[in-house]
């Protein structure tokens, strides 16, 4: 496995090895004593999935709160996504920044967000499905979200013709009115 740290570099691209032949090929996803040695000493509690069938379909900015802050692995089975990590952390020098990478099953990199971070994505392709290991279970109290297209973030979504979201998602908070839920520590 290999990873680099993004321009926020609590935020990491793992790339599992691929071994190949004419049959197709062979990856360890995930080992959870590289993930702690190498990205983050964390347990993750539970696998999600989400199929969403429309290309333009946009899933976020989530998050949660404390104690049930997630960490968040994600990567996409089938179809192509673009995934964004916004730094919500109060006091972080990368306060209401973001960092995005576009994840499909060819090029089978995944994103690590840690905690403090809203988490989104935008699918690329029809019948995409995200697949995230998350370090804490979902919790309705505690969940809590950003709108996806704040101007202040500047989040450089991919330009489509059309743009699939919740209700929900649609009449989130912006950034400016988000109450401080995270505060940064090094």
């Amino acid at each position: 496995m290999q990873y680099q740290s993004l321009s926020i570099s609590d935020v990491k691209l793992v790339t599992p090895n691929r071994f190949g032949d004419d049959r197709g090929y062979f990856s360890e996803v995930f080992k959870d004593g590289w993930f702690r040695q190498n990205i983050a000493d964390v347990t993750f509690l539970q696998d999600n999935e989400s199929l969403s069938r429309q290309i333009g379909t946009v899933r976020g900015l989530h998050f949660q709160l404390e104690p049930v802050s997630q960490g968040k692995l994600v990567r996409c089975t089938s179809g192509e996504l673009f995934d964004v990590a916004v730094d919500i952390r109060v006091g972080s020098p990368t306060f209401g920044k973001w960092v995005g990478a576009t994840l499909s099953p060819e090029n089978g990199a995944q994103l690590w967000i840690p905690g403090g971070f809203a988490h989104g994505f935008i699918t690329l392709k029809a019948e995409t499905v995200i697949s995230y290991k998350v370090t804490a279970p979902y919790s309705a109290e505690h969940d809590r979200g950003l709108k996806w297209d704040d101007p202040a973030i500047g989040i450089e979504w991919p330009k489509l013709a059309t743009y699939v979201l919740s209700e929900k998602d649609g009449r989130q908070p912006l950034l400016s009115e988000l109450p401080a839920s995270f505060h940064y520590c090094k």
